[in-house]
């Protein structure tokens, strides 16, 4: 078997674990020498195959690479960008196998969510459809954890622990502060379709009494005078109201609340702030002062709090792409089957990228309370494990994580035409 080279990119929202899987996949081809020469990762995501853009990982030490494991966000660039059909567009695919012949490149390994996993496979299919044989092999990511057969996505408990970490004392600064000041307290958190990250915030209290008091799903219908009740409710109540709310809460028509009018690079409607809009509403109908907060890119990018069950999980499934690519598998994406919740245990099998691509997980209706405002004991045995253990960067002495700057030195292009994207 002749010794051909990789493409590794990374695409969609980055992490603070997509790193790790990035290392997984880059010490891992290292040690299959025999099969793999080198690793060329896209100069932000699948953009830099298409524009002959590849960065040398070989010439980034040991010590570097390691340090990817500790370091967030995305080391080689990402991106959103998602190739159309190969009847929309015959020349994305002609310009691919066009880069990945001159560069002797005979894997890929994508690292992204549902959007990236159909590229990815479409990417899987140039050997049937166009006659270039190629090894392709999904690498699962996003903090959304809305990707179908993995029990979790990497990425998700990471943000998962930093949401309800900060939900928990944010309610103890509000509920300090009650008697005088702020009643209400809204967390907007991230999640289009599915409602796990604020379910997340779920776990900062243990029962119906503590914080949060609402989760707004965007699995559940929402209702303007139900929400606005319970709002009441709770600050009566307990003297204060602690909300987590889905970006993507909508109401029963399927209109988001915090539709902005635009879309995405993907397709997918632009959403505005649900928080303000939440905030809004309570100020006119029952006049108590509020705060919001948007955890936006601050829950994807904490690093100093990731999960150690999500940075081991996401250098795993590197590590797995690359193994199951030299064992002959194709068209295929790692995942976690769960074995056991207490202890945790789990272990990784494989689903076929035709069916991972552009399917979307939501919250299973039994892990929602039946008022649509809270978690299930079920829901919280399925979330613990997946924030439990902390695994901090290394700091330096002024107190600042150490996090590593890859040199990223992009190869001399072989091709005499660029490519406009």
């Amino acid at each position: 078997m002749s010794i051909k080279n990789a493409f590794y990119a990374q695409s969609g929202g980055v992490t603070a674990v997509i790193n790790a899987s990035a290392c997984g996949v880059i010490e891992t081809a290292r040690q299959h020498s025999d099969k793999i020469g080198k690793v060329y990762a896209g100069r932000n995501g699948i953009i830099g195959a298409l524009r002959e853009e590849l960065i040398d990982t070989s010439i980034e030490s040991v010590e570097d690479i390691a340090a990817l494991k500790h370091t967030p966000s995305g080391a080689f660039g990402s991106c959103r960008y998602k190739l159309k059909n190969f009847e929309e567009n015959k020349r994305e695919y002609e310009r691919l196998i066009e880069v990945f012949q001159a560069h002797n490149i005979g894997y890929f390994f994508y690292n992204g969510g549902g959007d990236s996993q159909d590229t990815a496979y479409k990417v899987s299919q140039l050997s049937e459809k166009m006659g270039y044989p190629i090894t392709c092999i999904g690498v699962p990511k996003t903090v959304d954890n809305d990707l179908p057969f993995t029990d979790c996505c990497p990425g998700f408990g990471s943000v998962a622990k930093y949401v309800a970490i900060s939900t928990k004392e944010a309610a103890m600064d509000i509920k300090s502060m009650c008697e005088s000041s702020t009643k209400v307290f809204i967390l907007e958190v991230m999640g289009r379709h599915a409602g796990w990250i604020a379910a997340a915030g779920g776990l900062a209290g243990q029962n119906s009494d503590e914080a949060p008091h609402i989760i707004l799903f965007p699995e559940v219908p929402f209702d303007r005078e139900t929400f606005l009740a319970r709002v009441d409710e709770a600050v009566k109540k307990h003297g204060y109201c602690v909300i987590v709310a889905s970006e993507g809460a909508q109401y029963e028509d399927g209109r988001f609340v915090a539709d902005a009018g635009q879309k995405d690079a993907f397709g997918h409607t632009q959403l505005g702030g649900v928080a303000p809009t939440l905030a809004n509403m309570v100020k006119q109908a029952l006049g108590y002062k509020y705060h919001w907060a948007v955890a936006d890119y601050l829950q994807r990018a904490a690093r100093h709090i990731a999960s150690r069950t999500d940075v081991e999980q996401a250098y795993a499934m590197g590590k797995a792409a690359v193994e199951f690519a030299v064992s002959g598998k194709n068209a295929v994406m790692p995942i976690i089957v769960r074995e056991n919740s207490s202890p945790y245990k789990w272990s990784i099998s494989e689903a076929p990228l035709s069916q991972v691509a552009n399917q979307e997980k939501k919250m299973p209706i039994h892990y929602i309370t039946d008022d649509g405002y809270g978690i299930t004991a079920e829901c919280r045995e399925y979330l613990s494990p997946l924030i439990q253990g902390e695994d901090y960067p290394p700091y330096d002495d002024a107190g600042m994580p150490r996090y590593v700057n890859l040199v990223n030195k992009v190869i001399e292009k072989k091709l005499r035409t660029d490519f406009e994207i």
